[in-house]
């Protein structure tokens, strides 16, 4: 009779334990808008300098509290202060981890030695090497967003990262 008893009760508490966790669940506000929001901001480059691979990860790591609003290269301080206004989290006191803290470095296409392959083309996520099979390839350094993801494309080694000696003219991130 007390086993009886004692199994009556568990199952209560597993019961009231199932109620409390789909009433927090209801409770629980959406993450999606805040993750698109989060989407919008960062430079969608898919490089995965950040630690995750893509800015959907990213983003909803961020949301997660898993994540530092300082990890995306590309973005640069632009976006470091434009995700804490979003996030309500303060900017780092420096100037961020030392991968943000390096001048901005761009693809270089040493056309001497590049044979035409069009590997680094579909290795681009942002387009911003110019070329076609068989022709010299460029980089737009405009356009470059420092990812690397072009390197390990390249079978004859033709590219490197050099120093933006322009990033000026580039836009880190799109806060608007």
């Amino acid at each position: 009779m007390e086993l009886l008893g004692l199994a009556l009760i568990i199952c209560l508490f597993g019961l009231l334990g199932l109620l409390i966790d789909r009433l927090t669940a209801a409770t629980r506000p959406d993450p999606s808008p805040l993750i698109r929001e989060i989407e919008r901001l960062l430079p969608q480059t898919q490089c995965a300098q950040c630690g995750y691979p893509g800015c959907k990860p990213y983003a909803e790591a961020l949301v997660a509290h898993r994540a530092d609003i300082d990890q995306c290269p590309p973005g640069g301080q632009t976006l470091v202060h434009a995700l804490a206004d979003l996030l309500g989290r303060s900017p780092p006191e420096d100037t961020g981890p030392d991968h943000l803290r390096e001048p901005p470095r761009v693809a270089f296409i040493h056309e001497d030695r590049c044979i035409g392959c069009a590997l680094c083309l579909k290795a681009c996520p942002v387009d911003a090497i110019l070329g076609a099979h068989r022709y010299l390839h460029t980089v737009i350094a405009a356009e470059c967003t420092g990812c690397e993801l072009c390197i390990p494309s390249c079978p004859v080694d033709c590219i490197d990262m050099r120093p933006d000696n322009h990033s000026w003219r580039r836009q880190s991130c799109s806060v608007s």
